[in-house]
């Protein structure tokens, strides 16, 4: 492939890894991962309410991986709290795999950084070392990738099997018993998986540009090799 060609592709790759650990970066502080209801299981059984009544037991909870907002509603009106999860909700929640998913997040964000700046260096540089060549793109490209994926992984193993939103919502609670009514990922949830979808297509880009990927390249020496050796 022509070096202008070649240029042009690695400045589009780094410009996506560098949207990638901006988007990472912003979508990690901000209380947008999931937004959902909770209903207030004790009211409602008190009054035994059925169908619209149940509206007047549902609260609205959002929150993120630092803070959130919930609105408890036990049918006298709603209670609007504020809330964060270091330090007030350490003991509520699995603090070992939130801290997990905040970890990975910035793994893809430092990842994301260091991809962009190799990127840039092919694009305008001379690569002299494998880590800022052809396996270094694919390199930080697949840690992004992988990185990304256990965010959401994680995330969601933590909504779902720790039952997060029922842990925050009867977080202080004495009198009263509230449970998950509805649950949705929010926009930073899905940033993280449009972050895994351009680290794909940065690697995808990479390929295009020529480059093998860095197993196939291996065998194919090995394979030329060893007909080398049947030849003498």
């Amino acid at each position: 492939m022509p070096g202008r060609q070649k240029q042009l592709l690695f400045s589009v790759c780094g410009l996506l890894g560098l949207s990638c650990a901006l988007t990472a970066a912003v979508a990690t502080g901000l209380p947008l991962w999931l937004r959902g209801a909770v209903l207030c299981r004790t009211g409602a059984e008190l009054v035994n309410a059925t169908g619209a009544e149940l509206d007047k037991f549902v609260g609205e909870l959002s929150y993120g991986l630092f803070h959130g907002q919930r609105v408890k509603q036990c049918g006298l009106g709603g209670r609007a709290a504020r809330f964060s999860f270091f330090p007030d909700l350490l003991s509520a929640i699995p603090t070992g795999l939130h801290v997990t998913v905040i970890f990975f997040c910035g793994v893809v964000t430092l990842f994301s950084s260091v991809a962009t700046g190799f990127f840039f260096f092919n694009a305008f540089g001379r690569p002299y070392e494998t880590l800022q060549g052809p396996v270094g793109l694919y390199l930080w490209t697949f840690i992004t990738c992988v990185g990304s994926c256990l965010v959401m992984v994680l995330f969601v193993s933590e909504v779902k099997l720790s039952r997060l939103s029922e842990r925050i919502a009867n977080f202080n609670e004495g009198n009263f018993i509230f449970q998950t009514y509805t649950e949705r990922y929010d926009r930073c949830f899905w940033l993280f998986f449009l972050i895994f979808l351009l680290q794909g297509l940065n690697a995808l880009l990479v390929r295009l540009a020529g480059i093998q990927f860095p197993f196939q390249q291996n065998k194919e020496v090995e394979l030329s090799g060893g007909a080398a050796d049947l030849m003498y």
